[in-house]
C-alpha cells in the first residue's frame, strides 16, 4: 500500500491545482459585473470578459447585472404654480455604471425606493415653477429637467438614469371642467378671430375689386381722350394743310380759286342735307346748273385750262 501512497498524494496535488486555478479565473458575462472583495474589503470590479484574481484572499461577493431597468409607474401628487393639485403618473429608467458604490453606498432591496423617493422630490420641485397649461405643454422639457437633477442625485449610488417618463397628468373633475369651458371659450375665441379675419379680407377684395375697375375705367377715359385729342389733331392738321392751299391756289389764280371754294362748301352742305334723315323737302336752288357749271369751270383753271390765258 506504500506503493500507492505517491500516487494518491500527486493526484491530491493536481486536484488542489485545478480547484486554486478555477477559483482564480472568473468569465464575466456581457451583461453583468462583479465586484471582489480582499479578506473583506472592496478589491475590484470585474467587467465582461476574462478576469484573474488571486484565490483564497479575493472573493466575488457581488454580482450585478448592468442592463437598462424601468421602476413600476407611480404616482406623485404635485401642486402647480397657479394652485392646481395634479397628480403624475412617472416611471424611470436608469441602468448600474458604478458596481461598487451601488453595493457599498445603499442596499440592495432599497435601491428603487430611494430613486422614486428623489423622483418625488425633485418632481415636486419642478411642477411648482410651472402652471397646469405650461406643465401639459412642456411635458419633453419638463422630462428633460427631472432627468438631469435626478441624475445628479443618483450619482452617489452608482447609477445613470437613462430616461423619465410623466406618462400621464390626472386632475380632478372640478379642474376638467373648468379646461372644458376655457377650451370652449377659447373655440369661440378662435371662431370669431377667424369670422372677423374673413369680413376683413372680403372688405379688403371688394375695395381692391372698386379701385381695379375705376382704374381701368380712368384708362378708358384717358386713352379715349387721347384718340379724340390725336383726332382733332390731325382734322386740324388736314384743315391747315387744306388752307395753306386754298391760300397758295388764291396767291396763284386770285378770283377763280375763291369761287371754287365756296362752289365746293356749297356742294358739300347740299350733300350733307341730302343725306339727313330728318329732311323730307330738299329745295334745290334754281341756278344749281349754274352752280354745277361754274364748279366744272373753275375745276378747269386749277387743272391749266384757264380761258383767260
Amino acid at each position: 500500500m506504500n506503493n500507492y501512497v505517491p500516487e494518491i498524494l500527486a493526484l491530491i496535488v493536481l486536484f488542489a491545482a485545478f480547484y486554486t486555478v478555477t477559483k482564480g479565473l472568473y468569465i464575466v458575462p456581457q451583461s453583468m459585473n462583479y465586484v471582489v472583495e480582499r479578506l473583506g474589503r472592496y478589491k475590484a470590479t470585474l467587467r465582461p470578459g476574462l478576469n484573474l484574481i488571486i484565490p483564497y484572499i479575493d472573493r466575488v461577493e457581488h454580482k450585478l447585472s448592468i442592463l437598462e431597468r424601468a421602476l413600476e409607474t407611480f404616482k406623485i401628487s404635485v401642486i402647480t404654480k397657479d394652485n392646481v393639485e395634479i397628480k403624475l403618473h412617472t416611471t424611470v429608467f436608469y441602468r448600474i455604471i458604478d458596481a461598487s458604490k451601488s453595493v457599498y453606498r445603499i442596499a440592495k432591496d432599497k435601491r428603487d425606493a430611494a430613486i422614486e423617493t428623489a423622483t418625488q422630490s425633485i418632481v415636486r420641485s419642478a411642477a411648482g415653477k410651472l402652471d397646469l397649461d405650461d406643465m401639459q405643454a412642456s411635458r419633453s422639457t419638463m422630462n428633460t429637467e427631472i432627468q438631469n437633477e435626478l441624475g445628479k442625485a443618483a450619482d452617489i449610488w452608482g447609477i445613470e438614469i437613462t430616461r423619465t417618463e410623466i406618462i400621464d397628468i390626472e386632475v380632478d373633475e372640478t379642474t376638467k371642467k373648468s379646461q372644458r369651458l376655457q377650451l370652449d371659450a377659447e373655440r369661440e375665441r378662435r371662431a370669431s378671430v377667424t369670422e372677423a379675419e374673413g369680413q376683413k379680407k372680403s372688405i379688403q377684395l371688394n375695395a381692391d375689386a372698386l379701385f381695379y375697375q375705376a382704374q381701368k375705367e380712368a384708362d378708358a377715359i384717358r386713352v379715349k381722350a387721347e384718340a379724340e385729342a390725336f383726332a382733332i389733331r390731325q382734322k386740324a392738321e388736314a384743315q391747315s394743310d387744306q388752307t395753306r392751299m386754298i391760300a397758295a391756289a388764291i396767291k396763284d389764280d386770285g378770283q377763280p380759286a375763291i369761287n371754287f371754294e365756296i362752289l365746293s362748301q356749297q356742294v358739300q352742305a347740299i350733300s350733307e342735307l341730302a343725306k339727313s334723315g330728318n329732311s323730307k323737302t330738299m329745295i334745290m336752288p334754281s341756278d344749281i346748273t349754274k352752280v354745277l357749271g361754274s364748279l366744272e369751270l373753275i375745276s378747269d383753271v386749277f387743272k391749266g385750262n384757264n380761258p383767260k390765258k
